[in-house]
């Protein structure tokens, strides 16, 4: 076999992987990987902060299905990309960060801006590896991917000395591939016993959680839905696996983003099919309300995830994708016909949706948050991407904002990292260049990670972001109401504080300042214009309600309302 620096057949890996940009940032201990990524055909952009370049990869890895890159340096490099890490493990993002290292023989002496990157890392990632031999490079990278997509998706670390780094090895590109992924199938007789559970139930509910759309499994669900006549619930990373204009869609149950109506529905129910969901506690709130008397089927590509939060009537390890697959022509070879029960509990559904609404078309002033989302609702496609963070805003978001297409609709969910909007937009238009992109943003979260405002200049990538700009620390201010006092979450001074204008003005992006209600859809439309002119990123910063509260509680039948209903 011909002899290859060894980054360079790194670098071969990572294009047959399907990788065609990283983000990153260079540094002295990174060096020779990037001298082999030059004229590779990856492109990569220069983060300004390595926790952004995590987010990036985070982002454009929501958006394609595929395994994204975050490269940085030794020491602190390596550490300010834990946050990311854990992140996309706590949502099943497959990531792959690569850090930089001090020479093998200097790990023992403290040598400048060495750290035990691996064990640090190992806690929340799937795999964190050290390479020690130049010659097992290629193959920590190929296994690495693997176990990314492998199972329950996730992210991975692998640390790079700068003496291995500079080795060659021999390699041959050409006989190459990715190692084969293999998913669990279902066990034909969990699934027989899943659809007999359905097919007994009369009022039964799926509940299509963040594994629906990890396993490309959209299409299924429909189908699975339509032919057993089942309404479909999402958990909040399940948003968009299911059109929020089907007949059958039952809304998101949940103690903070959820609606009145989905709640309803859900205690209403006698039987759950969870499809890739964790049971998290902000869908669940307390466990003795969340499952009542109903059943539970729980499938879970992850056999640890069965039973941890309560233990199921029936669990079922299996992709997704497949068992929907499988309980489709289990129902087809039975002749299964919809139950007389069934349309009467569809219809039940529907009345909820009717009876239990929120009230969105505010226009009052100071503007209030549900009239944002109304206007977001009526002026943007369903082909548009979203993203949106942690706060009042994705409480927000949750309770009013629809989706309806697989992968449109992304959210931090479990680690609720502050600043994660501006990087993740920036990944997911990397990954499609020609959607409209928006993050939806507030005041407190949009300055944690601005900086990176300056790769969207840089690379010319557009995109709007939605600010709600409560002045607050909103969700922390709600929460202290339970410690009776309002300490440390005021975030006003002079006019209205930071002018975030200026700030997207100081990167050479654009932005406008809303305080009534009528002037959102003319300066949605603005945005967009302006985007697609500049090629830079776009900010709506609209001035609402400053201490205003989002519906929420701590069990399904108590979550209370803070405006009136209709």
């Amino acid at each position: 076999m011909p002899k290859v620096p060894v980054m360079q057949a790194v670098v071969d890996v990572l294009i047959s992987e399907g990788v065609d940009t990283a983000f990153g940032c260079p540094g002295a201990a990174i060096l020779p990987l990037y001298q082999a990524m030059q004229g590779s055909g990856i492109e990569h952009l220069v983060v300004r902060h390595e926790e952004g370049a995590t987010h990036m990869a985070d982002g454009w890895a929501r958006t394609t299905g595929n395994v994204g890159v975050a490269i940085g340096t030794s020491g602190p490099a390596g550490t300010n990309m834990i946050t990311g890490l854990y992140t996309a493990q706590a949502d099943s993002i497959p990531i792959l960060c690569i850090t930089g290292q001090a020479v093998s023989t200097k790990l023992h002496q403290e040598a400048f801006q060495a750290v035990d990157i691996v064990e640090i890392a190992k806690p929340v990632t799937k795999w964190a590896v050290q390479v020690k031999e130049a010659a097992q490079a290629p193959w920590i990278f190929r296994e690495a991917f693997r176990i990314a997509r492998s199972g329950r998706p996730g992210p991975v670390l692998i640390d790079l000395p700068l003496d291995v780094q500079k080795q060659e090895i021999e390699w041959d590109a050409s006989i190459d591939a990715p190692f084969p992924v293999v998913s669990p199938a279902p066990s034909p007789v969990r699934v027989e016993r899943a659809l007999d559970l359905l097919l007994a139930a009369e009022r039964p509910l799926i509940l299509a959680g963040g594994g629906v759309l990890l396993g490309e499994a959209s299409e299924q669900l429909r189908a699975v839905a339509e032919r057993l006549g089942v309404p479909v619930g999402v958990t909040l990373m399940g948003k968009g696996s299911f059109p929020e204009d089907h007949p059958l869609f039952a809304g998101m149950a949940g103690i903070q983003t959820s609606q009145r109506w989905a709640n309803a529905a859900f205690l209403e129910s006698d039987l759950v099919l969870a499809l890739g969901a964790r049971f998290g506690d902000r869908h669940t709130g307390a466990l003795d309300v969340y499952r009542g008397d109903r059943k539970f089927i729980h499938v879970d590509i992850e056999p640890t995830q069965l039973g941890k939060v309560f233990g199921p009537d029936l669990g079922v390890v299996s992709d997704s994708r497949a068992f929907l697959e499988a309980l489709l022509a289990a129902a087809d070879d039975r002749g299964a016909p919809i139950d007389p029960r069934v349309p009467v509990w569809v219809n039940r559904v529907a009345e909820l949706k009717r009876e239990l609404p929120r009230r969105e078309d505010f226009d009052t002033v100071p503007i209030k948050a549900p009239r944002v989302f109304k206007e977001i609702n009526e002026f943007y496609g369903e082909d548009t991407y979203f993203v949106t963070a942690i706060g009042l805003y994705q409480i927000w978001s949750g309770q009013f904002q629809r989706a309806h297409k697989p992968r449109h609709y992304q959210v931090c969910g479990q680690a609720g990292p502050l600043g994660w909007e501006i990087p993740a937009a920036i990944g997911v238009k990397k990954a499609r260049p020609d959607a409209e992109v928006v993050g939806v943003v507030g005041d407190y979260s949009f300055q944690f990670l601005v900086e990176e405002l300056a790769v969207a200049a840089q690379y010319d990538v557009p995109f709007v972001l939605i600010m709600l700009n409560n002045e607050y620390l909103g969700l922390i201010r709600q929460a202290e109401q339970g410690y009776d006092m309002n300490f440390q979450v005021d975030l006003h001074y002079d006019e209205y504080g930071t002018d975030n204008v200026k700030i997207m003005e100081a990167y050479g992006c654009s932005g406008t300042r809303v305080v009534e209600p009528s002037e959102i859809r003319g300066s949605l439309e603005w945005a967009r214009k302006e985007a697609d002119r500049t090629g830079r990123p776009v900010l709506v910063e609209i001035m609402i309600e400053r201490e205003a509260n989002a519906a929420m509680g701590t069990a399904l039948d108590n979550v209370k309302e803070f405006e009136p209903t209709p």
